[in-house]
């Protein structure tokens, strides 16, 4: 049951809702709770836009069909959510308090306070830490087959993983690629032995077993990739312009770690009606979501936060003054 409506020292104003990240759920959720008339602030976090600002191309979110870029899209998100009040904070989270009725959130410049917050804060792709992965993001480095593998069309490609989600992944991208590498580092895979049968039964299939990437080169995109086998510590370099890679992903959750509720693997636990452990604090996106992961999804939930927050935001504001 929420609280009523707190109050505070001028000095200390209470905002109506803090969004923490700012990339598809989160701005979605600043979208509805700004037009609802709500006092939002987005805490943008590292990256404006999260993952979404730095795919090459989006095809898949439903009416922009034309060329968009991950960057472009997340200017748009900016301005839409803008110009119904909501404030960008260009900062980061470094603590929370969501013990009383006023929500913290301690920034490394100050703290925001609030009277409902939106987690939104998304997850990170484990990434390689190889010479060129950084440079090539978004230009044939991804993390996301179904969200890039139309872009490479009759292209050679490597998927880097052993797992589930490299197989899965792998068998997406033969619906585009003309061939498809998988590099892992041991001689087995662990993924389920269904998914192995259609993998290894593909014949755009390939395996480089007991192999890891040293290095992704290319100028200005990606155009071959230096491997080496970890078995005779012989290296090649292979063609590919694209490299996909499913080595696993974690949410951004650790700042919020013995204040909400998570799974084993750190993700938020949410209801449906996108509520956290905590009254008051909300949570979407892929800090919350570990299936989907997709930018269309992701703004669904953040639509859902946003307006759970209006009504939540109602009920405190209905409430009689305590005598």
């Amino acid at each position: 049951m929420p609280t009523k409506k707190p109050t505070a020292p001028a000095s200390a104003p209470i905002h109506d809702v803090v969004v923490i990240g700012s990339g598809p759920a989160g701005m979605s959720a600043a979208l509805y709770a700004a037009r609802a008339n709500l006092d939002t602030k987005v805490v943008v976090g590292p990256q404006l836009g999260g993952q979404v600002s730095i795919t090459y191309e989006i095809d898949n979110y439903l009416g922009l069909y034309e060329d968009l870029s991950g960057e472009q899209l997340t200017e748009r998100m900016v301005a839409h959510v803008q110009k119904f009040g909501a404030e960008l904070v260009y900062d980061e989270v470094t603590a929370v308090d969501f013990g009383g009725p006023v929500k913290v959130v301690k920034l490394y410049g100050g703290e925001l306070r609030a009277r409902a917050v939106v987690v939104s804060a998304g997850a990170s792709a484990t990434k390689l830490g190889v010479p060129g992965e950084d440079a090539l993001g978004g230009r044939g480095v991804s993390y996301c087959a179904t969200c890039d593998g139309a872009f490479f069309k009759g292209h050679d490609v490597l998927v880097v993983g052993g797992g589930d989600s490299a197989m899965e992944e792998a068998l997406f991208l033969t619906r585009f690629a003309r061939s498809v590498r998988i590099v892992h580092r041991r001689d087995a895979f662990r993924a389920g032995p269904q998914l192995q049968e259609r993998v290894m039964a593909n014949p755009k299939i390939g395996v480089l077993w007991n192999t890891v990437i040293e290095s992704i080169e290319g100028d200005p995109e990606v155009e071959r990739v230096r491997v080496r086998n970890v078995v005779t510590d012989e290296t090649e370099v292979l063609d590919a312009t694209g490299v996909f890679v499913f080595i696993g992903h974690y949410p951004n959750s650790n700042v919020f770690r013995g204040v909400l509720d998570m799974d084993e693997h750190g993700y938020l636990q949410i209801d449906d009606r996108m509520r956290t452990s905590v009254p008051g604090v909300f949570a979407c996106g892929e800090i919350a979501d570990p299936t989907w992961k997709q930018i269309s999804t992701s703004v669904g939930q953040g639509a859902m936060a946003g307006m759970v927050v209006e009504t939540y935001l109602g009920v405190l504001e209905s409430m009689p003054e305590p005598a």
